[in-house]
């Protein structure tokens, strides 16, 4: 197996593995994120926040990974645009970084809480609401404003070298289109963040990640362009 192809299979699993690991982290924070009794839930359920917050650990090395694996491909069509792409996907990454240790923090103030009686409740709920908040923001800020602009980067790269077919390059742009929009009328209160709106805005760069990454697993890149030459026709 040739490098190129080891690269678009280990990309293809990256994709997935970022997809599955959000999905998973979030539902784990469920109860320390969720219903006004938070502090009491958070605390009770501990080691399942703590396991939410490694699978988005592994979120965030998988969208690190990605932009890493794909640079080297990346750089042969604009090197600038694919250097943004790697920057755009480590400032998501650590934005994500800090909604973790919001969570952690918040659990860590609902262990307290629940150890001392909570003479002072009304301090616990403002601290715990401002943690939730930073964790809100970063979600924002992170998996729809920073995943719109480094999706519509790579995409744009991978639709003018065409190492893989145009449409899939397509549905990214659109894709990163959609949520970057998405992430700008949550910030403003139009929609919110978890809605019907925010999901259909979503849904399109989510689609596009899944095809790019099964279409990496299953075919590769296009090998022509892959091996330093771009090919005569579109894909």
């Amino acid at each position: 197996m040739n490098t190129n192809r080891k690269t678009a299979i280990i990309v293809g699993v990256l994709f997935i593995l970022a997809a599955v690991t959000s999905i998973i982290g979030l539902l784990l924070y469920d109860p320390i994120l969720n219903g006004p009794d938070y502090l009491i839930k958070g605390s009770e359920n501990a080691n399942q926040v703590i396991l939410g917050a490694v699978f988005e650990f592994i979120l965030v090395g998988s969208a690190i990974g990605t932009s890493i694996m794909l640079f080297p491909l990346l750089r042969k069509q604009n090197e600038s645009i694919a250097l943004g792409y790697v920057c755009f996907r480590f400032l998501e990454a650590v934005i994500i970084t800090v909604g973790i240790v919001s969570v952690l923090s918040l659990l860590t103030l609902s262990q307290e809480f629940v150890k001392v009686g909570a003479p002072n409740a009304s301090s616990f709920h403002t601290s715990g609401t401002l943690l939730i908040a930073i964790h809100d923001w970063t979600f924002m800020l992170g998996p729809n404003l920073m995943l719109g602009i480094n999706t519509m980067m790579c995409s744009y790269l991978l639709f003018t070298s065409r190492l893989v077919p145009r449409f899939i390059s397509v549905m990214g742009i659109t894709g990163a289109t959609l949520i970057f929009i998405a992430a700008l009328l949550e910030m403003f209160g139009i929609i919110l963040q978890l809605s019907t709106w925010g999901a259909i805005l979503a849904i399109p760069v989510a689609l596009y990640e899944m095809t790019l990454a099964v279409w990496l697993i299953v075919k590769g890149f296009n090998k022509v362009y892959a091996g330093g030459t771009k090919p005569s026709t579109l894909l």
